[in-house]
């Protein structure tokens, strides 16, 4: 996959700007504040449909603009494809690719990309939203069905709370259509989740063992808080699970029970890297990870996504930094920001961009 050119039009800081890329890795370098992360994100934007660093719309349009487009023209499977998004302060999303209307949902998966941002380096220690939202967006990327299923699931999810909220204090709830849906969803769910991990297991400790010389093992394990016999992947044990919880479930006005609330640890032989691994374990797991998700996307897409790095190198120690220039170097095109191109010695050829304040005749 290579991204060939992306436009900005109101988009964050940029009025107006045209990128042309080469097929090399492309390094965005400048001061902070520039502008050098909007570029990224705007990818991200026509990866997913939506920002990784606000829920807020209007947060992407130019100060004083109604309106901000993207358009990004690149290869897919030797593919030519052009992805035009329109972003409305007011109004909803106007996506295209090739020209032809998509919703949200169609898009994802059309432009397969891994990112990797500073709050990725809390993913170990961080809450279990933080895992559960990587590993679905991961799987999401090469699966349009598991995003359709994930979808239902967090409606008939809200509906369940809404009810239990609703019916406070009384003493039934209708709750058996939602239990029913629920529980078909986990069960998908669950199961597409625990296949990805598995394949993710075989990459990630791979990867471990390359960046420590092979010193340390790596393992994801899939976490049920509420489950003590293993992971929970049956319809049936779901909807007994849900029958159980339902006098804590409407004390609290919540679902305790379901994929929304399963978590993934990480484990360096019986070491539980989240209590007791080092900040240095945490982060060379984190960065396995990553490296690991372009790995496991490449097995089921057949070519590697675009990666991109928002500054953080610098949150790398020089080993693991050359580590992970030397992985990616000539195997995938990546876009990195960074205040100093000499962060980048070890990626050649590289095709390197400075970035400037946007200044325009009007402003």
């Amino acid at each position: 996959m290579r991204l060939h050119s992306l436009q900005l039009i109101n988009f964050r800081n940029y009025k107006e700007r045209t990128w042309e890329f080469g097929p090399d890795s492309v390094v965005l370098y400048g001061p902070n504040g520039i502008g050098k992360t909007n570029i990224l994100e705007a990818v991200y934007v026509a990866t997913v449909g939506r920002s990784y660093r606000t829920t807020e719309t209007a947060d992407l349009i130019r100060f004083g603009a109604e309106e901000a487009g993207i358009i990004l023209q690149f290869t897919k499977k030797d593919t030519p494809q052009k992805i035009t998004i329109r972003l409305a302060a007011k109004g909803r999303k106007d996506i295209r690719l090739n020209g032809n209307a998509l919703s949200q949902r169609e898009l994802i998966g059309t432009l397969n990309t891994v990112l990797f941002c500073p709050e990725d380096l809390q993913l170990i220690k961080g809450s279990p939203q933080q895992r559960r939202r990587f590993i679905d967006m991961e799987i999401s990327q090469t699966s349009a069905t598991y995003y359709h299923q994930l979808s239902l699931y967090n409606r008939a999810l809200q509906q369940r709370n809404r009810l239990l909220k609703e019916y406070a204090g009384q003493r039934s709830v209708p709750l058996l259509e939602w239990d029913e849906q629920l529980a078909t969803g986990a069960a998908y769910l669950v199961k597409k989740r625990l296949e990805s991990i598995k394949k993710l297991n075989l990459l990630i400790d791979l990867m471990n063992r390359r960046l420590t010389g092979g010193k340390e093992n790596l393992q994801l394990r899939y976490e049920q808080p509420y489950s003590a016999q293993g992971p929970v992947t049956e319809k049936d044990a779901f909807l007994q699970l849900l029958q159980e919880s339902l006098p804590r479930d409407r004390a609290r006005f919540t679902t305790s029970v379901g994929p929304h609330r399963d978590d993934l640890g990480f484990f360096a032989g019986p070491v539980d890297l989240k209590k007791y691994g080092s900040q240095g374990q945490q982060r060379t797991a984190v960065l396995s990870l990553k490296l690991s998700e372009l790995e496991f996307i490449k097995s089921e897409v057949g070519e590697y996504p675009l990666l991109l790095l928002d500054d953080v190198l610098s949150e790398l120690d020089k080993e693991r930094r050359a580590n992970l220039l030397q992985f990616i170097h000539n195997r995938v095109q990546t876009f990195i920001t960074t205040t100093d191109s000499e962060d980048m010695t070890g990626l050649s050829p590289a095709m390197l961009i400075a970035c400037r304040e946007e200044v325009t005749a009007d402003d």
